[in-house]
């Protein structure tokens, strides 16, 4: 696991950016991702695409009512109960899971991608199914931890268990991520995902009442209980280096916080009220979560579905190196240009769905969840699947071709 020491001299004074004043920006991951978008001059945003694609987004977010509370219907997901009453246990419960799977979200490209010997996990097909299916990337996490969980009576997503040697052995973990029997590969990265979770147990554990409940609940003590998103983010890459999803650039600290965004995104998505009128728990301040000033997570799956849809423009060279499978280091130039053109052009096209609600819409009735980055992203990620499986097609838009994703193996996402 790297982590990345920054100096606090100011650095480029061409591009205005000091390291000391970075967390003082309304979000760095915005102002940096900008910086690096030019600076890296590879991926380019086309503002037709990003205009052709808001009016299809905004029609999924508003008409068809793609909502935070879609996050409770995915069929892996652990919901917590409703209504929210604060001294419910389960809701700590819920809290440690979503902790630990944001914490291990990473790195789950294969190279025997679309074949069955890739990594994949065996498991129910939902918490209320009995029938069994393999999951494969991203849900491979989420099955290995449910499966722990359910099945083998293991309270793997306990910081007081997962981050002790004794309690909790590198064997257990490793057994935990057991492939599937047609799986010829392994979890990838699992030393540093071992790593990952004796450090972030570890500060739970020292510092907040061995829960991520502990951790929030001493946030909002600190903000007298009106705390937001934004500022939680800032807690998560204060407090765990690994959640510190951070590179130099032309000798500027570029914040992309991957980890940290998608750890707070989806705690607000799991416990969004079910009316509009209610407070949302994990924020209950006069301001709200104000969930708008986050940005989508900088992946390597929403970049793909983005080029897909006409709102980023690769380069010949960039498609030759995704199609040809080379891999591109963690903060090189292609890498980086990728992330930060997503980071920016998700932001366009919020902005450009608001300007439609505005002058066709008005925007009575609309409130700081329907029109933010994270649900665009949430949206996007999961049609990325929908259409890398064939079980949906974009229709109405002209797309580019469905290139690969770029492969970066890092911890970061």
């Amino acid at each position: 696991m790297t982590r990345l020491d920054v100096s606090p001299e100011p650095v480029n004074e061409k591009a205005g950016i000091w390291m000391e004043d970075v967390q003082q920006l309304s979000n760095p991951v915005i102002t940096t991702s900008d910086f690096a978008y030019q600076a890296t001059n590879v991926v380019k945003i086309n503002n037709e695409g990003v205009q052709n694609a808001a009016k299809h987004i905004r029609h999924k977010l508003l008409v068809e009512s793609y909502t935070p509370r879609t996050w409770r219907t995915h069929p892996l997901h652990i919901c917590p109960p409703e209504p929210y009453i604060a001294t419910d246990p389960l809701n700590k419960s819920v809290l440690n899971w979503i902790f630990l799977i944001s914490a291990l979200n990473f790195s789950f490209w294969s190279e025997k991608e679309g074949s069955p010997g890739r990594y994949g996990v065996e498991w129910r097909e939902g918490w209320q199914s009995e029938g069994k299916k393999v999951w494969t990337g991203y849900w491979s996490l989420v099955a290995s931890l449910n499966r722990a969980l359910a099945d083998d009576d293991i309270p793997i997503t306990d910081p007081n268990f997962y981050s002790s040697e004794t309690l909790c052995p590198d064997s257990l973990i490793e057994n935990m991520f057991r492939p599937c029997k047609r799986s010829t590969e392994t979890i990838p990265l699992l030393p540093q995902r071992i790593t990952i979770m004796r450090e972030v147990g570890s500060i739970l554990c020292s510092n907040f009442g061995r829960s991520f409940q502990g951790f929030i609940d001493e946030f909002q003590r600190q903000h007298n209980g009106e705390g937001t998103a934004l500022e939680l983010v800032h807690m998560v890459t204060e407090t765990f280096p690994s959640f510190r999803d951070e590179v130099i650039f032309e000798g500027v600290k570029v914040c992309l916080w991957k980890r940290a965004q998608i750890l707070v995104a989806e705690t607000w998505a799991a416990f969004y009220p079910a009316t509009l009128t209610a407070k949302h728990p994990i924020f209950p301040g006069q301001r709200g979560p104000q969930i708008h000033q986050l940005t989508m997570f900088a992946d390597y799956r929403v970049p793909q579905i983005l080029h897909h849809l006409r709102i980023l423009e690769y380069p010949p060279d960039l498609i030759r190196m995704l199609q040809a499978g080379v891999p591109l280091e963690s903060g090189s130039r292609e890498e980086l240009s990728l992330r930060s053109a997503s980071i920016i052009a998700v932001e366009r096209v919020r902005e450009q769905i608001l300007r439609i609600i505005a002058e066709e819409d008005g925007a009575n009735g609309v409130s700081d969840g329907a029109i933010s980055s994270v649900l665009i992203d949430f949206y996007l990620w999961d049609l990325a699947k929908k259409v890398e499986s064939g079980e949906e097609k974009i229709d109405g838009l002209e797309t580019a071709e469905m290139v690969p994703t770029h492969r970066t193996r890092s911890i970061w996402y």
